[in-house]
């Protein structure tokens, strides 16, 4: 996500912190910089251009010209205009519709249907009883595929097969919708391979036989500046709400993301992430803003975190950790909980530094070890992960042939998990130690 972006500005940052004195000139040299590396991104000429004035207006305030560490504040000032463009604060769905209805429109092959199913997905975790209205009556196939992510996702779909009067099928949805206690309904629309008037007033009709919350414009990030020209001419027609930027883990560039609140005045309101149902997040432009200038998103990590990892396992797991008691078993279970985080790569990103730290690092093997790990163990029998010191040489070859490795990959795993269990030992030891001090100070103060 952003990733030639994001190198080419941290390029231009290493050059802006180690300004101790500046001036008009070495400013201009910065972010000239900058600006090449917004325009190869394929962000929106007019708003590479008067973004770059207003950060080079603030640069040479008086402020930051007498400020110790120059460079850093226009580090800081280019950081906070980035937020602004992006959209300054996360844009939240209007919910207060007796149903609300959601219309998602756009091109075909955008990504409208996979993005109903995931907004569906992230509203039902929220307490809400979404309702999935197929009404694409032109792609047959985009029928099934929302049937399909309906039951994978266990939310209803409404689905009137052979029926291509749209407002026929909003009406009857709606209808269901009442009588079925479902509080949101969500309209997968028809798209065209290009803007077409029918498709458009087919969908201006909709609208206001529905009077939706939310028209939400989905766009492929990988259409870059296109994406902006299709959110006017859709936005002119139907007067969106939001937008849902698809595919932003496939595009390096990141144009149409930098682009779209500025020309449209519409915020981002969701991003898809990646291809699986839970890569799918709401819009923050800080921490957007933070992963694009290197500087990690801690807060989503924190987030995923506590979504993919039980907190009572978790207090189980640092108990065991503490009395030593940490066994093979568990050791499975840390590996499979660092799995519901993501990607290593995607996980290193959202870390500060994490980025530059990625350079020339090999986390494809990392990750490669991982899964060799997870298939050893699985590869034991539960007497073997509990008490591996009975694991001989025919039970180690048995193992190794059953998970794909060498028995020397085995046994490196094993020597690796001992070191790793005498050190939690030595820790509880000493945490033990530390609480008996603390428990007799106070008396010892006292005398």
């Amino acid at each position: 996500m952003f990733d030639s972006l994001s190198g080419k500005l941290q390029n231009a940052f290493r050059n802006l912190r180690g300004l101790g004195k500046i001036s008009e000139a070495n400013v201009g040299d910065a972010l000239r910089e900058v600006r090449m590396a917004l325009l190869e991104a394929d962000v929106n000429f007019k708003v590479a251009r008067d973004f770059i004035e207003r950060v080079k207006t603030k640069s040479l305030g008086a402020e930051v010209v007498a400020s110790i560490q120059p460079g850093q504040q226009i580090v800081k000032i280019i950081h906070d205009e980035l937020v602004d463009l992006l959209g300054a604060t996360n844009a939240s769905l209007n919910l207060s519709g007796n149903p609300t209805c959601i219309l998602m429109v756009g091109l075909h092959g955008s990504g409208k249907t996979t993005s109903s199913g995931k907004l569906g997905r992230l509203l039902l975790k929220q307490g809400r009883q979404p309702l999935l209205v197929a009404a694409d009556v032109y792609r047959p196939a985009a029928m099934d595929q929302l049937e399909t992510l309906g039951q994978q996702l266990e939310i209803p779909v409404f689905v009137k097969r052979g029926e291509t009067d749209v407002q026929r099928i909003a009406r009857e949805a709606l209808d269901f919708a009442r009588a079925n206690n479902r509080n949101i309904l969500i309209f997968d629309t028809a798209g065209r391979l290009q803007i077409d008037e029918p498709l458009v007033q087919e969908l201006v009709r909709l609208r206001d036989l529905v009077k939706p919350q939310e028209i939400l414009l989905v766009l492929d990030a990988a259409t870059g500046q296109e994406a902006v020209n299709v959110a006017t001419h859709f936005d002119q027609a139907l007067q969106i709400t939001g937008s849902i930027l698809t595919k932003l883990d496939g595009d390096a560039r990141g144009g149409a993301a930098l682009s779209m609140k500025a020309v449209t005045g519409k915020p981002i309101k969701f991003a898809g992430t990646g291809e699986k149902l839970d890569e799918f997040e709401p819009f923050h432009p800080e921490r957007m803003a933070s992963r694009i200038l290197g500087m990690g998103d801690v807060v989503s990590l924190v987030e995923k975190a506590a979504e993919a990892v039980d907190l009572d396992d978790a207090k189980r797991m640092e108990e065991k950790m503490r009395k030593g008691e940490f066994m093979l078993e568990d050791f499975l279970d840390q590996l499979r909980q660092m799995k519901k985080l993501g990607p290593l790569e995607d996980v290193m990103k959202m870390l500060p530094g994490g980025a530059e730290a990625l350079k020339g690092a090999d986390l494809g093997k990392q990750e490669k070890e991982f899964k060799h790990m997870e298939a050893m163990i699985c590869g034991m029998t539960p007497k073997e992960r509990k008490s591996p010191q009975i694991l001989n040489a025919k039970r180690r070859i048995r193992i190794a042939k059953g998970s794909g490795v060498s028995v020397t990959e085995l046994n490196t795993m094993l020597n690796k998990f001992g070191q790793m269990q005498q050190m939690m030992k030595k820790m509880g030891k000493f945490s033990k130690m530390m609480a008996r001090m603390g428990g007799g100070m106070p008396g010892m103060l006292g005398r």
